[in-house]
């Protein structure tokens, strides 16, 4: 199967997740809003399918992937759908719950990254409400961060197969979303990070050994890996990060 990822073009943002998911395994897969308009897709593909009355079961946003006649939104949802799929999820119904238990909570704390630039609403600029995402930053890096990533660090500790990632003895897909959170939260708030990281060993054990997978490696020395910048989730300001 050819799966098609519908995502905002130029970002990395929530997709990405999903894209490293594809990645990771070779799956083949179209990014359709980063293609032509003149083939029908690009960024007027996404408001499409969306709007398309045919579509019994539309995704409020992107990302959302189609699957042959599924369409699924919401990341991990589409997680929980091409884990097994693409062997990146345990095999049982009890590890399978518990990647999907990781996964939202990893979604939680993107959300809370993502609301430190927008924290009145998103329809602003963070140049119009600049006062407010300071105060949301200091709460983020000073509290919200170390009680996430404290406990992402302890769910590796804990896994009884000692192998260094989240579940089971074989990487996932929750090993790939931390990668990728270890990632942007290391660009958003590199000082904070700096200070944190000391305490998180096997987090950062783990995002080394994600990034030297073969196929990951290849995707990020690749042109498909778009560059973090201050349009998507994870953004950079100083002054949010003194």
């Amino acid at each position: 199967m050819t799966y098609e990822l519908y995502y905002w073009p130029g970002i990395q943002g929530r997709g990405e997740f999903v894209r490293l998911a594809l990645e990771e395994a070779g799956a083949d897969y179209l990014d359709v809003a980063r293609r032509p308009e003149a083939e029908g897709e690009g960024i007027g593909a996404l408001t499409a399918l969306v709007d398309d009355p045919g579509c019994e079961r539309p995704p409020f946003a992107p990302p959302f992937l189609k699957a042959g006649e599924l369409v699924i939104g919401q990341t991990a949802a589409i997680l929980l759908f091409l884990g097994p799929r693409l062997g990146l999820a345990p095999p049982d119904d009890a590890g399978k719950l518990w990647a999907h238990q990781l996964q939202l909570t990893i979604a939680d704390v993107v959300a809370e990254a993502h609301d430190v630039h927008h924290p009145i609403a998103g329809s602003l600029y963070y140049e119009d409400q600049k006062p407010e995402a300071a105060r949301r930053a200091a709460d983020l890096t000073q509290v919200r961060m170390s009680k996430f990533l404290g406990y992402f660090e302890q769910v590796v500790a804990r896994n009884h197969c000692r192998t260094g990632w989240t579940i089971g003895d074989a990487l996932g897909y929750v090993d790939l979303s931390l990668f990728q959170l270890v990632a942007g939260l290391r660009y958003a708030f590199p000082n904070s990070m700096a200070r944190l990281e000391p305490a998180l060993p096997r987090l950062a054990d783990l995002h080394v050994r994600v990034a030297a997978r073969p196929n990951i490696a290849a995707y990020l020395a690749s042109p498909r890996r778009q560059p973090f910048n201050e349009s998507g989730i994870f953004r950079h300001y100083p002054e949010l990060d003194p």
